[in-house]
């Protein structure tokens, strides 16, 4: 995540930081790091990354701060909304797709990617949406330039009966393994569980390591 005030670096600017998602039956884990950087330079050692949208759903962002706190706020307004007017909460999918059109048609001026995660009368979802607007669902994955440490960890070590703290301890040490190797990742990681008893829980990685 940047906090660059440039528009210069569009997708590059993406690319310092690491969030991973990974979704299972009963619950979605995310966690991304707290370093926010400007090219090479670490403009903040404490940057959120990971935000609640509503009870049952969160979200992690990277590329520019201002607009993806934009993004987030919007989000959140659309999901009260949505249950002000219809009396339940928003789908995952549905939030999702708002944010793939507000993304696309604000390109190339909203430089934003997000992974939104949560639990509706679906069940659980985890969707990767990208500065382009393209929406993929996804059993686990990864954003920023540590994805290839953390996706080979998760994918090595990855089970669908996994418990939640066994779930949580993987996603930190998939976000761990990238601050290692990648230098725009870094200051710790923050975590989120989201399931249906509990709603959005979010937590530091010292918490659970």
């Amino acid at each position: 995540m940047h906090s660059a005030s440039g528009r210069g670096g569009g997708v590059a600017a993406l690319k310092g930081t690491t969030t991973v998602g990974i979704a299972f039956k009963d619950f979605v884990v995310l966690a991304a790091d707290r370093r926010a950087t400007s090219g090479y330079f670490i403009a903040h050692k404490r940057a959120e990354k990971i935000h609640r949208i509503d009870d049952h759903v969160a979200a992690t962002i990277a590329g520019y701060v201002g607009d993806a706190q934009w993004l987030v706020e919007r989000l959140r307004a659309e999901a009260r909304l949505y249950k002000n007017s219809v009396g339940e909460p928003i789908s995952v999918s549905s939030l999702a797709t708002l944010a793939s059109v507000l993304l696309f048609s604000n390109r190339p001026y909203l430089i934003a990617q997000m992974l939104i995660g949560g639990v509706d009368s679906g069940g659980t979802s985890l969707y990767s949406v990208d500065w382009l607007g393209t929406v993929t669902r996804e059993k686990y994955t990864a954003t920023g330039s540590g994805t290839p440490f953390a996706i080979s960890l998760i994918e090595s070590e990855y089970r669908e009966d996994m418990s939640v703290e066994e779930a949580l301890k993987l996603a930190a040490r998939a976000v761990k393994a990238a601050m290692l190797r990648d230098p725009g990742s870094g200051e710790g990681v923050d975590l989120a569980v989201i399931d249906r008893a509990n709603g959005v829980r979010i937590m530091k990685g010292e918490e659970v390591l």
